[in-house]
């Protein structure tokens, strides 16, 4: 009982406290008195910076002895100079300059075909045999009365060197002869186009047209032949990288189908630029020892278009960008014991961008030490704790 009386008393002695302070502060202003308000209100501001210098000391004991203060937990790398090798990435597909369907220089029936799909054959090898619709014979008939003309000739010949005979019969048994000859010449030539021959060596890949069958000169196809040795890889190049595709870039050339990948070189550069799409053609040499590459096969090209031997290079993912379109990002100073810091809000200018990674031209130097994981969640001027990684 004695202790609930105690309480009511110290109670009311606050509120009467309280109460003496807020009459005193309103009777100096109902005073009207300048110098009443003006002592009252020096009074209040002494009382105001004794709090705080109490609060200030408080607040730094408790920093001091409060380990579980909240701080965000980043972790960081330091930039460092490495090599930066930037790609153009393109899509081609696989070409060769011996790829040829094979179609009749002569009008008749397919008599003979003499090889099948998948053989090897020579450059000048027989492939098929037209009929010649009659032209051995018409051959015989001409080469006879070439041979006659030729003996004409000869005689001819000898007794106008003996000033035997007229000149004008000389003349026509030279004409005679040279027209026979040059028939003869035309036939052979005509039966020449009958046997369809190999242009190149290579493989017959698919035999078009059968045995029997008519055919017209230029009109029907009759097989197509491959050689797998030259092949390359043709694709489009934007106008724009004109100057870094040159002949002889190094390319590193993907098969996905294939699961296989090369390196080559650009063997050429085209000079010409198609005003419809704005681009360049290049070509890219490809070996093809194992014969596993084949024509219009898709292939994916790299082609290393520049290089920085010194470049700082950091991940996309860390970049952030203001509304003027200013990219930054944290890197942290005053770095203590405990691995506490600072986080400092840096710009940067950036260059050429290569997977997830960036390279970067000015903003940071070698050594500083960037925020990785929290980078979006810090401020300007936000204490941190770096953590460690095993």
């Amino acid at each position: 009982m004695k202790y609930i009386y105690s309480l009511l008393i110290v109670t009311l002695l606050i509120t009467s406290c309280g109460e003496g302070k807020k009459q005193s502060v309103e009777k100096a202003i109902e005073s009207g008195n300048l110098e009443t308000m003006r002592l009252k209100r020096a009074e209040i501001v002494a009382q105001q910076q004794q709090i705080a210098s109490q609060l200030k000391q408080l607040d730094d004991k408790i920093a001091v002895l409060d380990t579980t203060k909240k701080v965000p937990l980043i972790t960081t790398f330091k930039a460092k100079h490495e090599v930066f090798t930037h790609y153009l990435e393109l899509q081609g597909s696989v070409n060769t300059k011996k790829l040829l369907v094979l179609y009749p220089e002569y009008s008749g029936i397919l008599t003979k075909v003499y090889v099948k799909e998948g053989q090897s054959v020579n450059k000048g090898q027989t492939l098929a045999k037209i009929d010649d619709g009659g032209l051995n014979q018409q051959l015989a008939q001409a080469e006879i009365q070439t041979a006659l003309s030729k003996t004409t000739f000869e005689r001819q010949e000898r007794l106008w060197n003996q000033k035997i005979g007229s000149e004008i019969q000389y003349l026509q048994a030279k004409s005679n002869y040279e027209a026979q000859a040059k028939a003869v010449n035309q036939i052979k030539q005509q039966l020449a186009k009958t046997v369809v021959r190999a242009p190149f060596s290579g493989t017959i890949d698919d035999v078009i047209t059968d045995q029997g069958s008519v055919v017209g000169a230029g009109q029907t196809p009759l097989m197509r032949i491959v050689n797998l040795d030259d092949m390359y890889i043709e694709t489009d190049v934007p106008e724009s990288y004109i100057t870094n595709v040159t002949v002889n870039k190094n390319v590193k050339v993907e098969f996905p189908v294939l699961g296989k990948s090369i390196d080559a070189k650009i063997r050429q550069a085209g000079n010409f630029i198609n005003p419809a799409n704005r681009t360049f053609k290049i070509e890219v040499a490809v070996p093809n020892k194992d014969k596993s590459i084949k024509p219009n096969l898709t292939a994916k090209l790299k082609i290393n278009d520049y290089t920085n031997e010194n470049a700082l290079l950091i991940p996309l993912s860390i970049i952030s960008e203001n509304a003027n379109g200013e990219q930054y990002i944290y890197v942290v100073n005053n770095k203590n014991g405990n691995n506490e810091g600072v986080a400092e809000r840096v710009f940067i200018e950036t260059g050429k961008t290569q997977g997830d990674v960036i390279e970067i031209l000015s903003g940071i130097n070698d050594g500083s030490e960037i925020v990785n994981e929290g980078a979006r969640s810090v401020k300007d001027g936000q204490e941190v704790k770096i953590l460690t990684l095993q």
